[in-house]
């Protein structure tokens, strides 16, 4: 477990706005004197804290990105062992657990600049090899994007892609559809007042008795910690400003991979895509339809680079690093394999 450093860019103390909305914000099943420790630092990046949690050693370091909503924790499968051969850091996005909630719009170069600084500020430099599950598949895109000379390898775990059509409330919906024509603004470094404000002033989310499948896999204390942090306001307001922005991304990403088919050049690329898709029939898009999409799909996404190839998880649905850990840390090895070999 790493430890708050003394350094003045480590901040013990929550911003007294934060410590109100925490003390407002905890559920039924934890209360303000049962919050969890935080496993990791709680990094100052200017202003907003992000928390960062990294294990192990050597080089490239990999990143964990989680999906939208997740926290952190949902890698305590996958983490310590990818930490036995490399160091390999997860981290709560801005709102997310501990992290404080950053500037808005949150586009993808918000989000990447506000982990590049914590990074930074950890003193974890690159070559990084990027991790994203689902969601989070689009934000080490992102990232990569943003710091392209930063990046030596990818794993992408069901990760979604912008042509995709994602199944709510019972029927599929195209996400980029959603997209205004907005444009970005420039990226910086900022306590998100405003979102801290708004969480206060709502109840605690409510939470199931019992964990649901398959997040009751991982162990005792991450479902703690899990429960907890899906209790806070604060979470759903951060996904719901994350997901807001999406569309416009899902829009640029279609556009740069139709300009360059091969948007990652030729680093390190493993797709782990679920084998069945489990779609029902009675939707407007029919299941056989879907899934040959879903399938398709994935294969494109292992043309982002030249090296880039897929493989079907045939123990796991969409939570690949929960069900399958061992197949989400062997494609890891792999790719810490290949960049650490090229890069000699």
């Amino acid at each position: 477990m790493s430890k708050l450093a003394s350094t003045p860019i480590f901040n013990h103390m929550p911003h007294a706005r934060a410590v109100v909305a925490l003390l407002i914000c905890v559920s039924r099943f934890a209360s303000a004197q049962t919050i969890p420790k935080a496993p990791g630092a709680l990094v100052d990046i200017g202003g907003q804290r992000l928390h960062v949690n990294c294990t192990g050693a050597g080089s490239p370091t990999v990143i964990l990105e989680s999906g939208t909503g997740d926290v952190s924790v949902i890698w305590a499968l996958v983490q310590p062992s990818v930490a036995k051969f490399a160091r390999v850091c997860s981290y709560d996005r801005g709102g997310y657990a501990w992290s404080d909630p950053g500037s808005t719009p949150r586009t993808f170069a918000q989000l990447s600049l506000e982990l590049h600084t914590a990074l930074e500020r950890l003193r974890v430099p690159p070559p990084y090899v990027l991790v994203g599950q689902s969601y989070g598949g689009l934000l080490v895109r992102g990232f990569a994007a943003s710091y392209p000379h930063d990046v030596v390898g990818m794993v992408l775990v069901d990760a979604v892609h912008e042509d995709q059509h994602s199944v709510w409330g019972g029927q599929p919906h195209l996400l980029r559809e959603g997209a205004r024509g907005r444009e970005p603004v420039e990226p910086h470094v900022a306590l998100n007042r405003a979102l801290l404000d708004a969480a206060a002033a709502k109840s605690p989310r409510p939470v199931a008795d019992q964990i649901e499948a398959p997040m009751d896999r991982l162990p005792s204390d991450a479902q703690a910690i899990w429960r907890w942090a899906e209790a806070q306001p604060l979470l759903g307001i951060a996904q719901s400003a994350e997901t807001d922005w999406s569309p416009e991304e899902m829009v640029h990403m279609r556009t740069e991979r139709q300009r360059d088919r091969a948007t990652l050049g030729d680093i390190p690329l493993v797709v782990l895509a679920r084998t069945r898709g489990g779609y029902s029939d009675g939707m407007s898009i029919s299941a056989d339809s879907l899934e040959r999409e879903r399938k398709a799909l994935q294969a494109d996404l292992a043309r982002l680079s030249r090296k880039g190839r897929v493989i079907y998880a045939a123990n796991a649905g969409h939570n690949i690093h929960v069900e399958d850990p061992a197949l989400v840390v062997s494609a890891i090895r792999d790719v810490v394999s290949a960049a650490a070999s090229r890069g000699r």
